[in-house]
């Protein structure tokens, strides 16, 4: 077993074909093919689908295990080359859009100053596409909506914050400064879908009040549910920070009573070790979170685990 073999397996993975494999490896299908068959009589298994060019459980397995070899790989580089000099080498770091909106800008600033040898890649997606990139070793960390429930990562909490309710200027609670959470009952609102940790917080709140929230539409990704709010398709509860701090023609901004509030951390996986300029990137996350924080309402610094 050696390298090229795990290369081509996780290329076919990422690529869907052999002949797509060996242009993203800058080879020749027949290489790719050669490095795959020896690998599949050394392990004994078939790892692609020759029909249809698509891996098999077994080869899943392999591409999974791949990728986290290569990205031990290139930690090790990383580390050795900010061992004799400064930091540097690449780090991908996810991020949920919400979070995102204000944070990358003085993150990708502050990375810049301290450690200019250090190239960030960001991926912005939800929370729930972005665990399984990081559990398969796509992504170094990445800044989620807690709880993440998942025994291969583990969190650390960055900070909690308020969650209000933004609303078209015709709509009935528009006029409203403040409601509590049990007059959200009958007013349809635009929800992530059942089963992310955002949507199932606020339903274990309505619950407790003694109602059902009812989606006008199911849409995974604050970000977006934020865009279709502002824009005025409907009324939606979104994180504080998420929100600009004046109304504006289109929506109103309301305090719900009875919300709890939204959990942000950053998350790694459990049992691999943080390159270099990986671990300089959460260094710079947590103070550049502690800095910009300060200036959104209703954002609170989480207290650090013991």
């Amino acid at each position: 077993m050696d390298l090229r073999q795990l290369a081509a397996v996780g290329a076919i993975a990422d690529h869907g074909s052999f002949s797509a494999a060996a242009r993203a490896l800058h080879t020749v299908q027949s290489n790719v093919s050669a490095h795959v068959a020896r690998l599949e009589r050394e392990l004994g298994v078939s790892l692609v689908d020759r029909s249809t060019g698509r891996l098999t459980d077994s080869g899943d397995v392999v591409a999974a295990r791949a990728r986290r070899i290569g990205a031990e790989l290139e930690a090790l580089t990383a580390d050795i080359a900010s061992a004799t000099s400064q930091v540097s080498g690449a780090v991908r770091l996810g991020m949920i859009g919400s979070t995102g909106r204000w944070l990358v800008v003085p993150l990708l600033r502050a990375m810049a100053e301290r450690h200019p040898a250090v190239h960030v890649v960001v991926v912005d997606a939800s929370t729930t596409s972005l665990r399984p990139q990081l559990v398969q070793g796509r992504l170094d960390l990445s800044v989620v909506n807690l709880p993440v429930r998942d025994p291969e990562l583990e969190v650390e909490a960055l900070f909690v914050e308020d969650r209000v309710l933004v609303v078209p200027t015709g709509h009935p609670l528009a006029a409203a400064r403040e409601v509590q959470i049990a007059d959200l009952g009958g007013h349809p609102l635009i929800l992530e879908p059942v089963g992310t940790g955002f949507r199932d917080d606020l339903d274990e709140d309505a619950a407790r009040a003694g109602v059902a929230l009812e989606a006008m539409a199911e849409v995974d990704g604050i970000n977006l549910i934020a865009n279709l709010a502002f824009e005025g398709f409907g009324p939606a509860i979104l994180p504080t920070s998420a929100v600009p701090r004046r109304n504006s023609a289109a929506w109103r901004r309301v305090t719900v009573r009875g919300l709890t509030p939204r959990s942000v951390g950053v998350a790694t996986r459990r049992r691999a070790l943080l390159a270099a300029p990986a671990r300089a990137l959460r260094d710079v996350l947590r103070d550049v979170v502690a800095s910009e924080g300060r200036h959104h309402p209703g954002l609170r610094l989480a207290v650090p685990a013991a």
